[in-house]
């Protein structure tokens, strides 16, 4: 099993960790909770190191899915 994550998921994380962070900046650094800080940090780190606990842990509980069976093909009729 492969612990790191695909570039367009690290984009993805760095974007919504950007946006988080500027929800937090437009709040207000002192008036938000301290909590607030936590998704933000775990997504920049997801993005910089390519590691994404969270989705080790899901992995973990859940399994992953097996790769999905190609349809057979139709049979020509022969005459």
């Amino acid at each position: 099993m492969s612990n790191t994550i695909s570039a367009a998921m690290r984009f993805f994380f760095l974007v919504v960790g950007s946006v988080m962070l500027l929800g937090i900046w437009l709040t207000g650094f002192n008036v938000v909770h301290w909590l607030l800080f936590l998704p933000v940090v775990f997504f920049y780190f997801a993005a910089i190191t390519g590691i994404c606990p969270g989705l080790i842990f899901s992995n973990m509980l859940f399994g992953t899915k097996p790769p999905a069976k190609a349809a057979p093909k139709a049979r020509r009729k022969k005459g």
